[in-house]
């Protein structure tokens, strides 16, 4: 890139052409949102504004954009921002990139959950807290409890959570699974997206999940390490009746499913996400 009468619309074709020679995905979208989170704009202000031109700084940062994405950096951590259930979540390395999948978890839990009845939901291996700020924004009087082993994902899960407006109804711990809880608070969902990528299919993720945090992905040998000690665990601290739901990998539905069916759990399932795969798992502790 050169500098000479660089305007929006000679940068976004040099952009897109760029990143389709590349091999990067879905690449004038890209463009479009990089360039638009450098100036400050939305991708419509974009169009009306074709014409202007990028000073130097701007087009010296706007390089840097585009090397770390040829880098593989994901889009997603280059803009600082998530798009999940109708809000903006702040991202960045510390945290997995929220998925559109993980917003039918979120339905699931919904479902179950009152609107007019205060309930007690707790969100395991929490990230950047998307599920536990969705449920609680939905749910103006249930009470939610966040908890994940990473102190940078807990910071920025707090971060979201007073950003988006639910601080007086979400506590994040940070601990491994429900160990940082106090003892004698029982919930009426337990609700995870773990860990559930077998270690030895990590060097085969696409290169911009391999930019995702390793611990957010590992599951271990089989990829239910952590999903096996969750199911152990919430049996406890559910109150009778209550839902444990989890987001799990395509091929675990069955192996998932003798987990929960072994531990105890009654009215146990795996549901399938939007292209048909394996997706969740549920059940519920027996009723009193």
């Amino acid at each position: 890139m050169s500098t000479d009468a660089w305007t929006v619309r000679k940068v976004l074709t040099w952009t897109t052409g760029h990143f389709e020679k590349k091999g990067i995905d879905s690449p004038r979208l890209t463009a479009e949102v990089l360039l638009a989170h450098l100036l400050a704009l939305s991708r419509v202000k974009l169009y009306v504004d074709l014409e202007r031109p990028l000073n130097k700084d701007e087009l010296t940062r706007f390089r840097a954009l585009i090397e770390r994405r040829m880098a593989h950096v994901p889009t997603q951590y280059l803009t600082g921002t998530k798009e999940f259930y109708n809000r903006r979540f702040a991202v960045d390395e510390r945290v997995l990139i929220p998925r559109p999948e993980t917003e039918l978890l979120v339905d699931h839990v919904l479902q179950v959950l009152p609107t007019e009845e205060p309930r007690r939901v707790l969100d395991v291996c929490t990230g950047s807290g998307c599920i536990a700020v969705s449920v609680a924004a939905e749910r103006p009087l249930a009470h939610v409890w966040a908890t994940d082993v990473s102190e940078g994902a807990c910071a920025l899960a707090r971060q979201n959570v007073e950003a988006l407006g639910v601080g007086a109804r979400v506590t994040v711990l940070q601990g491994d699974l429900l160990a940082p809880l106090p003892p004698e608070v029982r919930f009426d969902v337990v609700v995870s997206n773990p860990p559930y990528v077998a270690s030895g299919e990590l060097p085969t993720l696409q290169a911009e999940v391999q930019k995702e945090p390793h611990l957010a992905l590992d599951g271990g040998a089989d990829g239910l390490d952590v999903v096996r000690r969750l199911v152990g665990v919430a049996r406890e601290r559910l109150v009778p009746g209550g839902l444990l739901a989890m987001e799990i990998g395509e091929t675990q539905g069955a192996a998932v499913r003798v987990l929960l069916e072994r531990a105890g759990y009654a009215q146990v399932r795996v549901e399938k996400d939007l292209e048909r795969r394996d997706r969740f798992a549920f059940g519920r502790t027996p009723a009193a």
